[in-house]
């Protein structure tokens, strides 16, 4: 493996522990991908860490910037993106799932709460995303004096969504950093 370019999706394992475990001194990328790539909508943390040639890296960055994003960000953060972006799929999904429950609640069928609910998570992700609205900005914008996202809002304080959600982001990174 003597100076080949390697790349490894492994969570948890750094550059140096991969470089242990292979013979030779292989050139190693480390990536983090999700899920979301299967629709063209991934989002890729490479490490900018790396000892790929210039050619090499760009080719990476060309690959996965047709099926998502891609953010280089040094090997240290690699653990903070698995808790954001790796699980974030399946964190998403659960908020999806308990809008669609909430839907159901209030006597929407089923197929139509996740339906209504995927596609206000994904244009409000895609407005964050293609007008660079701040999500807070964003939140303001749908929220009127004394109306009904406010009564919402509210709500996911008091139950503490935020805190939940930094709290899952911790966990999930600290359990890559002990991998």
């Amino acid at each position: 493996m003597d100076g080949k370019a390697l790349m490894s999706i492994v969570a948890g394992v750094t550059v140096e522990r991969l470089q242990n475990m292979i013979d030779g001194t292989p050139r190693i990328l480390r990536l983090l991908p999700n899920t979301p790539a299967m629709v063209f909508e991934g989002a890729f943390a490479l490490c900018s860490g790396n000892d790929l040639t210039e050619d090499e890296l760009e080719a990476a960055k060309s690959i996965y910037s047709m099926i998502g994003v891609v953010e280089m960000i040094p090997e240290h953060l690699l653990d903070a993106a698995c808790g954001l972006s790796g699980g974030g799929p399946a964190y998403v999904a659960m908020f999806i799932e308990a809008m669609a429950d909430g839907g159901v609640k209030q006597g929407l069928p089923r197929a139509t709460a996740y339906r209504l609910a995927a596609q206000t998570c994904l244009g409000t992700a895609k407005m964050i995303l293609k007008k660079g609205i701040h999500p807070g900005e964003l939140k303001d914008m749908v929220t009127s004096p004394g109306g009904t996202t406010i009564e919402g809002c509210e709500a996911l304080e008091k139950a503490g969504m935020r805190g939940a959600v930094i709290e899952c982001i911790n966990v999930s990174t600290e359990k890559s950093r002990s991998l």
